[in-house]
């Protein structure tokens, strides 16, 4: 496992190792007694290699405490937190700066451009910071900018730049260490629809290239769906469930989780993979669809085509196929 968090708590207003978390099971009433505020509480989970985990919940879930802890921007009260082998609770300060500069990179919701800089200086800063020499973090920066479609931008002053022009500069800038681990904390949530829609379908473009370890944080559950492999539920700085997005439509651990995918169409949840019937010859020469692919972005395909598609997995395999028979049976 990439990431790995055991019993992570997070509480503002007490000194590190007080009484009130020492215990064998910490408690609310222990802990408000003491002065100090929950913002985080037995958060245990892992993340695997490649994989895309979202954090989401409302407002003051305790979903981007959750991502400060794991970065180690905020230091957990209690609990383990294993980041690519290197325990970040008890590591040193000169080993969380080398695992920061190494091995993790952070693209947060405010771009963070330095507006004195072009687009390629503000992309080579994190090489700047590790002392690399000038013309080799330039062509590396370069390289980033060509990775997120920004080849012809790099003498861009932020200002000069869009909204989402900006957040691919942030995101370049994040990727140009070539990091294992990259955590996103609602990189899109200040962009206009449009341009949120893009960025997502941008990221999962990168995604498909780069094969990072991705911690991504949103109250967007559409978000979430679109570009999760598993989904951590939040409330009131607790975990409520971790599961795929199938498996939350289908198995909601309770009602919180329950009434937070209310109302969201089962077809923009469940992926093709859901539906999936055995191929026959009826599919052989027509358009594949990946077994990934969520249902509603395949819905009208599917239903003005009076013949069934065949369905490859992760690595190309036909595993089977999807018709509007079988769709329209999975709906009803």
């Amino acid at each position: 496992m990439m990431i790995e968090a055991r019993d992570v708590w997070k509480v503002f207003g007490l000194a590190k190792g007080h009484h009130a978390m020492t215990g064998a099971e910490p408690s609310a009433d222990s802990i408000g007694s003491a002065g100090g505020s929950i913002a985080l509480r037995e958060a245990t989970f892992s993340v695997a290699k490649g994989e895309i985990f979202m954090i989401m919940g409302l407002s003051g879930s305790g979903k981007s405490t959750l991502l400060r802890c794991l970065t180690g921007l905020h230091e957990a009260s209690r609990g383990s937190i294993t980041i690519a082998g290197t325990d970040i609770v008890s590591a040193d300060k000169e080993s969380l700066i080398t695992l920061r500069r190494k091995t993790m990179s952070m693209v947060f919701q405010n771009f963070g451009l330095l507006p004195h800089l072009n687009a390629i200086e503000n992309v080579a800063f994190p090489l700047r910071v590790q002392g690399i020499e000038k013309q080799e973090r330039l062509t590396q920066a370069e390289k980033s900018l060509d990775l997120v479609g920004l080849g012809d931008k790099h003498q861009r002053f932020p200002h000069e730049l869009s909204g989402g022009q900006q957040q691919r500069v942030g995101i370049a800038r994040s990727l140009v260490t070539n990091p294992d681990i990259w955590f996103l904390d609602e990189p899109f949530s200040a962009l206009d629809p449009l341009i949120r829609r893009e960025m997502q379908d941008e990221f999962r473009r990168l995604q498909m290239q780069l094969h990072k370890t991705i911690v991504f944080v949103t109250h967007d559950l559409d978000e979430a769906v679109r570009l999760g492999d598993r989904i951590a539920i939040m409330a009131e700085g607790k975990i409520l469930q971790v599961a795929t997005p199938e498996e939350l439509l289908m198995k909601p651990a309770n009602d919180h989780v329950r009434k937070f995918i209310q109302g969201i169409a089962p077809e923009r949840v469940l992926r093709v993979r859901a539906i999936l019937e055995k191929a026959t010859k009826a599919s052989n020469g027509h358009a594949v669809i990946s077994a990934n692919t969520i249902l509603a972005e395949v819905a009208r395909q599917l239903v003005e085509a009076d013949h069934p598609f065949p369905v490859k997995d992760e690595t190309g395999r036909i595993v089977g196929q999807v018709s509007r028979h079988g769709l329209a049976k999975w709906l009803t």
